[in-house]
């Protein structure tokens, strides 16, 4: 079972190393998780998992490989809609702190409280409230909610008993992965990557220099001597190239997140976009509708945008293979003399950073997408999720070709 684990584990993605691997085993042989299910999963991650974007992935794992298995003190969702008292939580908490002013110390044996527990769930058969021996609510029994028992098993209300599955069930943590698609502010997240400030500018001095302030400071014995400095400008300049209709039409409202964060992005020192379906030919489109003569020559653009722009195309590379290299395989404008492929090459020559963006972008080299494979040999892709979209701008940023 718990080889099966492992290497469903590595199938979700998650990162496992063996040393990693022999540190679970090594609490588990020291009764670190006790006899509870609960306890292994809390352990298990916290051993296993490095990130919060990989719980979701170690939590369908653990659903896939454990989800069969029953405990003696798993609660079941008949007894939790029993315990669910939210409608009545002022009056609860209002008899508890009767309860609790009417009670006396106890001195509570945790073993017997849990051995108790396990037996109320077997024999348990109707809900309770108000009374001092079954799983119920407003009393003063050691399981339940909303009562006044200073000790026990807290079942059920807002912060609940929860088993590993009760957690595992929520999916609470599959908005945090790393590989599933962005929206408009995790693409403004990314974009801050894209800085290279200059202070190369015609301008007066005008912002503070802490560090220089600090340094003259010192050097003049201890009497303020501010330090102004020329302010600093991003210094990218960004040329966006987006594939639109078509295959891409399920991704219009990503496309559009992409667009709208680059915009509120102003901090380039210049950003222009343009359009093309399926690959890039001798036309680059003004608009997403990519009509006939609403276009400027790409040879145009590589004139009068220089190799200093950082290029990001984004698309899912779905065409035929003729759309790719015949010189006539543009059906919807002309080609220019020249096959996709070809063009794609004089865009890789012309600008030094250049980044292909995939919404899906199939694994490893795939056969079934011949288009898409021989484009991965010629350009970095990849695919646009939160950790495709970070390693891209990195690669744009990045000193080396």
């Amino acid at each position: 079972m718990f080889i099966k684990f492992f290497y469903t584990c590595k199938a979700k993605g998650l990162r496992i190393t063996l040393s990693e691997w022999l540190t679970l085993q090594e609490a588990l042989d020291k009764g670190l998780a006790g006899s509870s299910l609960t306890q292994f999963y809390y352990l298990a991650r916290m051993i296993l998992v490095k990130s919060e974007t990989d719980f979701d992935k170690f939590d369908m794992a653990f659903d896939e490989c454990f989800k069969a298995i029953r405990t003696e003190n798993e609660v079941g969702e008949q007894m939790l809609r029993w315990l669910d008292k939210s409608d009545m939580q002022e009056l609860a908490h209002e008899e508890a702190r009767k309860w609790l002013n009417e009670g006396e110390d106890l001195q509570i044996d945790k073993q017997d409280v849990e051995e108790k527990f396990k037996q109320r769930l077997k024999d348990q058969d109707s809900e309770h409230n108000g009374g001092s021996y079954w799983i119920g609510t407003m009393g003063k029994t050691s399981f339940g909610n909303l009562g006044g028992n200073v000790g026990g098993v807290r079942v059920g209300g807002k912060t609940g008993y929860q088993s590993a599955f009760a957690v595992v069930g929520a999916r609470k943590y599959k908005d945090f992965r790393d590989d599933r698609t962005l929206d408009n502010r995790q693409f403004q997240i990314a974009f801050r990557r894209l800085r290279q400030f200059s202070t190369k500018l015609d301008v007066p001095k005008t912002e503070l220099d802490i560090q220089g302030t600090i340094d003259e400071t010192c050097n003049n014995g201890g009497c303020l001597q501010i330090v102004m400095e020329k302010p600093r400008k991003n210094s990218v300049k960004l040329l966006l190239l987006f594939d639109s209709g078509g295959t891409m039409i399920p991704y219009s409202s990503l496309m559009n997140d992409l667009f709208q964060a680059v915009n509120k992005s102003n901090h380039f020192k210049d950003v222009k976009c343009y359009y093309f379906h399926n690959c890039i030919y001798s036309k680059l489109y003004k608009t997403p509708e990519c009509e006939n003569g609403d276009w400027v020559d790409t040879d145009w653009v590589f004139r009068n945008l220089d190799s200093d722009y950082k290029v990001i195309i984004v698309g899912d590379a779905a065409m035929a293979p003729e759309e790719l290299y015949s010189d006539s395989g543009n059906y919807r404008g002309p080609n220019g003399g020249l096959s996709g492929w070809e063009w794609l090459q004089l865009m890789k020559r012309h600008y030094k950073k250049i980044v292909w963006l995939n919404p899906k972008m199939a694994p490893g080299h795939a056969p079934w997408r011949e288009a898409e494979t021989a484009i991965k040999d010629l350009l970095p892709m990849y695919k646009l999720t939160v950790e495709g979209l970070n390693q891209g701008m990195i690669k744009l940023m990045t000193n080396k070709a």
